[in-house]
């Protein structure tokens, strides 16, 4: 009798092969490796190849866990020190910001003293420019105004007289231009000043003058040295107060430097 092999749904099946098994565990060992792990556990996967094919895929899922246990770990390292150096990265900027805002104030410091000294220098300059000085330091008077005697031809003395040697250094009184230098007759060489407030003050018998008519003095600047030149009887500076640069506008002197803080 001829026997036949059983065929279609009556077939036995058969056993898996190792081949299958084995596909089985690389296709999880490379979906564990998609996961960021590729070679660390490797080994162990492999040493544990008769533990499958006993027990199926228990040492896999077993293998699966503990990897991605050290993935979290290793994702919360990360995040830990991405959070750090963001951290470090704002204090930086921070740091940055108070640097600036530092430099910043420091400029603005040294810009409002340098403006004080500025404001400072200026009103000492204006107040300079606006103060008077006696024409001869350290001098007197040695005759009034409006004396009286035959010396004059007015009269009278139109100005006063300070004490001086010839060669003493005279002061313009003021800020102010000249508008007179050179010879005056009875006066000498004489300069005639138009000072800042509109009035005018002359200096005369001369022995050496020193600046030159359009020429800006300032208070106290040397204008000529003292002498003897003209009409007089002695070296000694005359000093006139006037209202015009003209003679016969003549002010009491004394009066008009006092007016303007000199002690005469």
């Amino acid at each position: 009798m001829a026997f036949t092999r059983a065929t279609g749904k009556h077939r036995r099946p058969s056993r898996p092969s190792l081949v299958n098994r084995t596909t089985a565990r690389a296709a999880g060992v490379a979906a564990l490796a998609t996961s960021g792990v590729v070679g660390a556990l490797a080994a162990p996967a492999l040493a544990t190849e008769s533990a499958v094919e006993q027990t199926g895929l228990t040492p896999v899922i077993s293998i699966g866990e503990s990897l991605a246990e050290q993935i979290d770990a290793q994702a919360a390292a990360q995040e830990q020190a991405a959070e750090q150096a963001a951290a470090e990265k704002r204090i930086e900027a921070a740091e940055k910001r108070a640097a600036a805002a530092a430099k910043k104030l420091a400029e603005e410091r040294v810009k409002q003293e340098r403006e004080v000294k500025a404001r400072a220098a200026r009103e000492a300059e204006r107040k300079r420019l606006n103060a008077y000085v006696a024409p001869i330091s350290g001098s007197y008077i040695s005759t009034g105004y409006q004396a009286g005697g035959g010396i004059w031809s007015s009269g009278s003395h139109t100005g006063v007289d300070f004490h001086a040697a010839s060669g003493t250094t005279v002061h313009a009184v003021g800020s102010g231009t000249v508008v007179e230098a050179g010879w005056g007759g009875s006066y000498g060489n004489n300069i005639v000043i138009k000072m800042i407030d509109g009035t005018y003050t002359q200096y005369g018998h001369l022995s050496s003058i020193n600046v030159s008519v359009g020429q800006t003095v300032t208070p106290g600047q040397q204008i000529g040295l003292s002498g003897a030149t003209g009409n007089v009887t002695g070296p000694h500076l005359h000093f006139e107060a006037r209202t015009t640069p003209d003679y016969g506008s003549d002010i009491n002197p004394v009066a008009y430097l006092r007016s303007h803080g000199v002690n005469v």
